[in-house]
């Protein structure tokens, strides 16, 4: 039996960081050896889970994160420790699908790691599979679109973006990659809220400080005109693909911090937006039964329609991730303006490249000013998962 490595929490900082990455190289070593690793952290002024122990896959994929939590835990005083655990499991084996079934899994139960290791494996197989990327390029602040015209704004604007070496992927993505994976990516999600769900439900293991929906919408207010941009503040959640694992009286509003760099980033470049709720359907013809959803627009106040940024919110919600939106109102078909192809050419070329870089520059802003990643109290439980909570102190400890 191999002895485990320890992290000593009382090492000056530059030794700490060093004693980190053999860790690092530790848990890597024993994934390419076909074993999970098993991650025992101590916290002595917990007074109900002091003890707690977790199994990482494929920790090249998010070592970025690992080291961050990792340096914040020891700094707490924690004692960590990494050994090797059990095999890795086969995805193709037929007992896989009941270990990572979350029907009856407690997200809020206090753990080391949001996910188990079946679970973080599978999903960064079918994140690779969908996308043509490597897990390791996916960078900590992810814009989801379903335009590829996005997708070429964002390569004109970051041109030494890497992508994929297939060209058949259903889920396009470009990397613009900086150190410790502080830079964006974009993934073209397609159409519908089951596509934002599968993105979501597989970038969550990756554990990435943001996401940011980036797409069009309907405008259905008086006062929008086509390319007038549209920051939610809120999220009636009409597609109701999330309904049972996240019930809908639970309220879902994007990251604050993320809606005030964007709303400053707006303001910056001058460009019209309206602050409201948004309406997400899983209809892509909503507008040919429109008595219905006209009378959810009115209840819940809601000035655009979408089919996709309420499911990325619920998700994120649900996985502990921030999560924004920002939109750009393409058609008013309550006005007499449907998308057509006649001037929807026109309002593309014209807005593509502003979207890309005001989404850009609020993630710069954001990267500026909490280097260590956006705090997420708010979307966090009592209970929670250790290596979380970027703004948490030790009195605050209810484990």
């Amino acid at each position: 039996m191999e002895e485990p490595n320890r992290i000593d929490p009382s090492l000056p900082t530059d030794a700490l960081r060093q004693q980190i990455e053999v860790v690092c190289d530790r848990m890597e070593q024993d994934y390419a050896n076909g074993f999970y690793s098993k991650l025992s952290v101590v916290r002595n002024w917990s007074k109900h889970n002091p003890e707690l122990a977790g199994k990482i896959a494929r920790p090249s994929a998010y070592r970025w994160y690992l080291r961050r939590e990792l340096f914040k835990l020891a700094r707490r005083g924690a004692e960590l420790s990494v050994s090797r655990s059990r095999p890795r499991v086969d995805l193709s084996s037929p007992t896989l699908l009941e270990l990572i079934d979350e029907t009856e899994f407690d997200l809020t139960r206090k753990k080391v790691f949001l996910f188990g290791p079946e679970r973080s494996e599978l999903s960064i197989a079918r994140l690779e599979h969908y996308t043509g990327t490597k897990a390791e390029d996916f960078q900590r602040y992810v814009l989801l679109t379903n335009y590829q015209m996005h997708m070429e704004a964002f390569a004109a604007q970051f041109p030494d973006s890497v992508t994929g070496n297939r060209a058949d992927v259903q889920m396009p993505a470009l990397h613009h990659r900086e150190n410790e994976n502080r830079g964006i990516s974009i993934v073209n999600i397609g159409v519908g809220p089951s596509n934002a769900k599968n993105l979501t439900d597989h970038l969550a293991v990756l554990r990435p400080d943001a996401m940011l929906m980036v797409g069009h919408c309907a405008g259905v207010r008086n006062h929008q005109e086509i390319g007038d941009f549209v920051l939610a503040s809120g999220y009636m959640r009409g597609d109701h693909l999330l309904d049972a694992a996240l019930p809908p009286s639970v309220p879902i509003t994007p990251s604050f911090l993320l809606n005030r760099a964007l709303a400053h980033a707006l303001d910056e470049a001058k460009f019209p937006y309206r602050i409201g709720a948004v309406y997400t359907t899983g209809d892509r013809n909503w507008e040919l039964s429109i008595k219905q959803t006209l009378e959810h627009l009115r209840a819940s106040r809601s000035i655009a329609v979408d089919m996709e940024s309420a499911t990325v919110a619920a998700n994120g919600f649900r996985y502990r991730v921030p999560s924004a939106t920002l939109l750009c109102v393409s058609d008013k078909p309550l006005h007499g303006q449907p998308k057509l192809p006649s001037g929807a050419k026109a309002f593309y070329n014209d807005t593509k490249q502003q979207h890309i870089a005001i989404a850009a520059a609020a993630i710069e802003s954001i990267k500026g000013q909490f280097p260590n990643g956006l705090p997420n109290s708010d979307i966090r439980a009592p209970e929670e998962s250790l290596m979380e909570g970027l703004d948490s102190t030790p009195d605050e400890d209810t484990e």
